[in-house]
């Protein structure tokens, strides 16, 4: 370990072009590319970054002081019944719609979030 500390510190004392230039040699000898290694990360990192286009609007908690306001802006969004809304806001976590677009389940969130209800978009 000892050896591969003093290589280390020999290359901190290089400067960029000489640290490039022992990457360009150490490709050479060893037959590797530095940017093979990017490229082939390259379309796992794309498929990542895509963005979802629907959402589940999932109540995962009711600030018990605001129950009725949840139960009624549950009723709203879902058309629910009363007693069908009461047992969704007393069960949370609960799904109160699915597969809904990005600008929706916002919407919904904000709804139900000034009804008293914590909300998770997955």
């Amino acid at each position: 370990m000892a050896d591969l500390s003093k290589i280390v510190e020999e290359i901190k004392t290089l400067s960029l072009v000489e640290v490039s230039d022992l990457v360009k040699m150490l490709e050479e000898e060893f037959g590797v590319s530095a940017a093979a290694a990017t490229v082939v990360a390259g379309p796992a990192v794309a498929e990542a970054a895509e963005e979802k286009t629907e959402f589940n609007v999932v109540i995962t908690a009711v600030d018990a002081s605001k129950k009725i306001a949840a139960i009624k802006a549950v009723r709203e969004i879902t058309g629910l019944g009363l007693g069908e809304a009461k047992a969704m806001v007393e069960s949370a976590p609960a799904t109160v719609k699915e597969n809904v677009s990005k600008a929706s389940a916002e919407e919904l969130k904000a709804q139900l979030a000034e009804a008293g209800c914590t909300v998770e978009l997955k």
